[in-house]
């Protein structure tokens, strides 16, 4: 459950912080008082999409945090993330910058504003006050369902059938080309492998060209310095070089090794220095004799590196590059010239796959037929606890080419009034009933989810009276489950709350602030005598709250017999 809310320059709010209960908490004010902007800061501590307009006035950022208690450690986001809730506590926050940077942490760890609306959405569901227009789109319908019908796996068995039959269909699509785009292609790609091939292209062979173009390009500084280390090591007629002069200090000190260890150890060493030194001198010796420059090589080695430079240009920039993209054309020609052989069994393959699609489909349908009979009679019940028990809701069946979601087309049919046909929702549905139906739809899709938290933005809206007294009876059912966060203007909702917050907007130091205050009984009846009759409580005002509160309590001790 959230237990508490701290805001930060968001919008009228410089700073508040609500601590929230277990059970029905709810949330009244004025108009325009800021308790909108309450549910939008819970939206944007939970990675939701926030203007930056949100931010106060003046403000350099916002801020927002939220603690959750009671959170399953194995929560799989949570796992996935790396992200801990020892003790089933999560600390989210989230900093929002006027240049449109955001700061997100879970637990003080850093994550990305993503994870945190994962995150979110595993923890808090918020039904905000236009919700109720998107039963009126038919294309949310079958997501509803498969929501409530739990059928992910079958869903996601159907989507492998049916991706792997639309890339068969699209492999025989690139293969169906007209004869003369054929020969284009067939042209283009001979020509690209001939120019390949009469390449002789080698992997390794750009290094090594490099490397022997450099020894070319520089033949008298490479001459000059292995001459040079020759003589220095080997000596000439006139001189001797570093070679026989260690020979020479070997054979001086070994006259002498046998007067002590000091003189052998000396001479062991001169050994293997002399015997590295002529090795040395050996290696650079032939490196000297087998220099050949020719300016012949350095050409050919030029006019070869060019080569390679244009065909990299044309087909890769290595050679290990352009070898992958001719054994690519390769096998494409070979495709093109056996098109007609490919593109049978293609079609072959696709007979069989088309089949094993619609059984998926098939089974698919199923499942949602199913889940459909039992969300009919939940939301049919659950309407008959909102005041409506004269309605009737149906799910209808329709089909369609097979799509990423199936061949299902899904509507919510309703008839509002006895005698009258079952109609698409959007034809019949009143502002209130919308409201009751989505609540409805909310109730029960949440019974199959483990959020620990449901939000209402002015669930009422469009509704007055004894259906305002059912709403507020049916989240206070929802409340005994869940914690339960409603914003609302109808005192039926507020009375039945298990805990009651005030927001009330006002002026300070030339600037609007709103604040939020936690009531006590006689706070609430003031506040359900103003919801009731404006801003002159009188005392029948404020006795009519008084009833309102002892018959919400009596109404939630009947729950608990």
């Amino acid at each position: 459950m959230l237990e508490l809310l701290h805001i930060e320059n968001i919008a009228v709010i410089e700073e508040t912080e609500i601590a929230f209960h277990p059970g029905f908490n709810v949330l009244t004010g004025e108009t325009g008082a800021g308790k909108s902007i309450v549910i939008d800061a819970m939206g944007a501590v939970l990675g939701q999409r926030t203007p930056r307009d949100l931010i106060r006035t003046g403000a350099g950022k916002a801020f927002v945090s939220a603690l959750f208690s009671g959170v399953p450690e194995d929560l799989t986001v949570l796992e996935e993330s790396g992200v801990s809730a020892e003790g089933g506590e999560l600390l989210l926050q989230r900093e929002i910058y006027a240049d449109g940077k955001n700061t997100c942490r879970a637990n003080g760890r850093p994550i990305t504003v993503a994870l945190l609306r994962q995150i979110g959405n595993s923890l808090l569901n918020i039904h905000g006050q236009h919700d109720g227009q998107l039963l009126l789109d038919e294309e949310r319908h079958c997501a509803y369902l498969d929501s409530f019908g739990a059928t992910g796996e079958t869903l996601r068995a159907y989507q492998a059938e049916y991706r792997t039959m639309a890339e068969i269909r699209k492999k025989i699509k690139s293969l169906a080309m007209d004869e003369a785009e054929r020969e284009r292609r067939v042209d283009t790609l001979r020509h690209q492998i001939d120019e390949l091939e009469r390449a002789e292209l080698k992997e390794g062979e750009e290094e090594a060209l490099a490397e022997r173009r450099n020894i070319l390009r520089n033949g008298e500084k490479f001459l000059s310095a292995v001459q040079g280390a020759a003589y220095c090591l080997n000596g000439s007629d006139e001189s001797m070089g570093a070679v026989a002069l260690l020979r020479e200090a070997e054979n001086a000190l070994r006259a002498v090794r046998g007067m002590g260890e000091q003189f052998m150890e000396l001479t062991s060493r001169l050994e293997a220095v002399e015997s590295e030194v002529y090795d040395i001198g050996e290696t650079v010796r032939d490196l000297r004799e087998s220099y050949d420059f020719s300016p012949a090589e350095l050409d050919a080695v030029e006019s070869r590196s060019d080569q390679l430079y244009r065909l990299e240009k044309k087909y890769g920039p290595t050679v290990v590059d352009m070898l992958a993209y001719l054994d690519k054309c390769r096998q494409e020609l070979d495709g093109i010239e056996y098109a007609d052989d490919t593109i049978a069994r293609l079609e072959k393959d696709l007979r069989k796959q088309e089949k094993r699609t619609k059984e998926a489909a098939k089974t698919l349908t199923g499942a949602r037929k199913s889940a459909a009979e039992a969300l009919e009679r939940r939301i049919q019940e659950e309407l008959r606890q909102l005041s409506m028990p004269k309605v009737r809701f149906a799910i209808q069946f329709g089909e369609t080419e097979l799509g990423e979601n199936g061949g299902d087309e899904v509507r919510f049919l309703m008839s509002a009034n006895v005698g009258e046909a079952l109609k698409p929702i959007h034809k019949v549905a009143s502002g209130g009933e919308l409201a009751r139906i989505m609540l409805a739809l909310k109730n029960v899709l949440a019974e199959n989810e483990s959020i620990g938290t449901m939000v209402f933005d002015e669930v009422d809206t469009g509704v007055s009276g004894r259906a305002a007294q059912k709403v507020a009876e049916k989240l206070a059912q929802v409340s005994r489950h869940k914690q339960v966060l409603c914003v609302t203007h109808l005192p039926q909702l507020a009375a039945m709350a298990d805990t009651h917050f005030s927001v009330e907007k006002g002026e300070r130091e030339g600037r609007t602030h709103t604040a939020v205050a936690e009531l006590n009984r006689e706070g609430r009846m003031d506040e359900l005598a103003r919801l009731t009759g404006g801003v002159e409580v009188t005392k029948a005002m404020r006795q009519s709250a008084e009833e309102l509160i002892a018959a919400a309590e009596d109404y939630k001790r009947s729950m608990l017999t």
